[in-house]
């Protein structure tokens, strides 16, 4: 209950806050920026780094390359992603440290980009040759979100790790103290700026981040699979009507909230989940309409 009504409150603040337009946020101070240079300039930053640097397993730190050590970019663990938003190409890079063991829990692999995990983390901006000493965000105690309302590097990045499983007593059953996840996921993002708090979008111009590269040390410790936001027994992953990889755009109804957080998809005052005929609980493959035999009836405003 309290995740659901935590997931509630982010969501619904996500969606107010995207809906503002441009003009909420007065004269763009970066429209001088030419955003595709960057995406070069950051990777080659990020580049520069990662052959200078080094992982160092035994403290599960970034440290600086010394003689008979492999720098992150000739190590195996590291993972390239290539990422398209607004346009423009990036690179995502992920250190891998450990790709995770979910045990005899098939639901706890590999979360998709809009699921919603539970990680520690640790954030700290980075150039060329150093990072910063402090860290400008962290949990260690581990904190739920989706991962549909952070960076985007976030989201891209979380998909390459498994949850861990939960941690039982002798005899397998429930552990008698702290929940306790073992064997999750654990590595590095490394983050251009494009992805994580780029000036491109009005609500970070204020942020002291803004146009910044920056790293994230995380830790995933479990997930929610096929994360369902509204419970309308369509998965969010299956909400990108337009699979253009973006949920917060797809509104079929027009009414100001994304499909993946709104009940009744098609406006027709009929609820997604109600508009299961077949009784499968998964309304997206319900198609009743003789005019439009390819268009799910949740969608479809003429099917009730």
């Amino acid at each position: 209950m309290f995740k659901t009504r935590y997931f509630f409150l982010l969501i619904i603040l996500s969606v107010l806050v995207y809906s503002c337009g441009d003009d909420t946020f007065g004269t763009n101070p970066f429209a001088d920026v030419d955003h595709e240079a960057l995406a070069i300039s950051d990777n080659d930053s990020i580049v520069k780094f990662l052959k200078n640097h080094y992982y160092d397993s035994s403290v599960d730190s970034i440290k600086v390359l010394v003689a008979g050590e492999t720098a992150m970019f000739d190590d195996t663990k590291l993972k390239t992603m290539d990422v398209t938003e607004n346009d423009i190409n990036y690179k995502l890079y992920v250190y891998v440290e450990r790709e995770g063991d979910y045990g005899n829990d098939p639901d706890r692999g590999f979360p998709t980009k809009v699921d919603s995990v539970f990680t520690k983390y640790a954030g700290k901006t980075f150039s060329g040759t150093t990072f910063s000493d402090t860290n400008f965000d962290q949990n260690q105690s581990g904190l739920w979100f989706s991962l549909t309302s952070v960076v985007r590097g976030f989201s891209y990045g979380f998909t390459n790790f498994k949850g861990g499983e939960l941690k039982k007593d002798a005899n397998g059953g429930p552990f008698n103290g702290p929940i306790t996840y073992l064997n999750g996921g654990k590595g590095v993002l490394f983050i251009p700026s494009g992805l994580a708090y780029p000036s491109s979008n009005p609500q970070n111009w204020s942020n002291n981040l803004v146009d910044t590269n920056i790293l994230f040390y995380i830790d995933l410790l479990t997930l929610v699979p096929n994360t369902d936001h509204d419970n309308d027994g369509v998965k969010t992953i299956s909400e990108d009507v337009d699979n253009d990889g973006n949920v917060n755009n797809d509104d079929t109804d027009s009414d100001g909230i994304p499909n993946y957080f709104d009940s009744d998809d098609d406006g027709d005052g009929v609820l997604t989940r109600n508009e299961d005929r077949n009784g499968d609980g998964d309304p997206s493959n319900d198609f009743n309409d003789p005019d439009n035999p390819t268009l799910p009836d949740y969608l479809n405003p003429n099917i009730k």
